[in-house]
């Protein structure tokens, strides 16, 4: 019987699609928990801590931990942590960006900071935005946690990180480095939570540009669900496919052998 890889699963579109469990994905995660497949609940959305995450999960059903969680917040901080011990950072974002950072070690100030990093946020606030872009163009280096450019909500889709973030580039001249997916930071961070090869691995989410593209990258396998952002048609757009392409994310089960 073939080994059913180690799962790194996206959350929005693939597990829920804002507040509301997707078909079959609880059904899907449980089936992962009761063959012992190692899984990590994957996500560029840098608003909550994996602890609300696991909460808001929890409470449809999925049967997960806050420790089967890793965001591009977690992602984020770890790797200003590595840059610059300490470093000064202004934030702009939801409170579990800012939990990241501090737990990481990061000072969080107004002015003169070492990094500018921008979050997920459904509430930004210009006057902070604006303040941003000054401290950019005065030499702080700038972060995004992740560069999508929309986020699926329920009843349609939301402005993301990345479409913030290219306000403030046009306004500083400044680029953006981005630490979410489709950078392999934030991937082999959840790879070496779970202690896993990446041969031995499938990444599975809705976005062709950020989950599939970081997959093939890392060299996982990769599947794409069509309950998110992509769609077939969408997909021609891009020069790469993903291994598998599912209408949800339990049309993978039989895929994997996950009956």
């Amino acid at each position: 019987m073939t080994q059913i890889p180690a799962h790194l699963l996206d959350m929005d579109g693939v597990l829920v699609r804002g507040g509301t469990a997707i078909d079959g994905s609880v059904e899907y995660v449980s089936r992962l928990k009761a063959a012992g497949v190692r899984f990590m609940l994957f996500t560029n959305n840098s608003r909550f801590s994996p602890r609300v995450h696991a909460e808001k999960l929890c409470a449809l059903g999925f049967p997960i931990t806050e420790a089967d969680i890793h965001t591009s917040a977690l992602a984020t901080a770890q790797f200003l942590a590595s840059q610059k011990p300490g470093a000064t950072v202004f934030a702009v974002g939801d409170a579990g960006l800012f939990e990241a950072l501090v737990s990481d070690g990061c000072r969080l100030v107004d002015e003169a900071p070492d990094f500018v990093v921008i979050g997920e946020s459904l509430h930004y606030d210009y006057a902070a935005l604006a303040h941003a872009a000054h401290l950019v163009m005065n030499g702080a280096r700038f972060i995004g946690t992740n560069p999508d450019v929309n986020g699926p909500v329920e009843g349609g889709f939301h402005p993301a990180c990345g479409a913030v973030c290219a306000m403030i580039q046009a306004s500083s001249g400044k680029a953006p480095y981005f630490i979410g997916k489709p950078n392999p930071l934030m991937m082999r961070g959840a790879l070496n939570r779970l202690s896993i090869r990446a041969a031995n691995a499938i990444m599975v989410g809705d976005r062709m540009d950020t989950d599939v593209l970081a997959g093939l990258e890392l060299g996982l396998q990769t599947a794409l669900v069509l309950t998110g952002t992509s769609t077939r048609e969408s997909m021609k757009g891009f020069p790469f496919r993903p291994s598998h392409v599912v209408p949800r994310l339990l049309d993978l089960a039989p895929v994997l052998g996950l009956e």
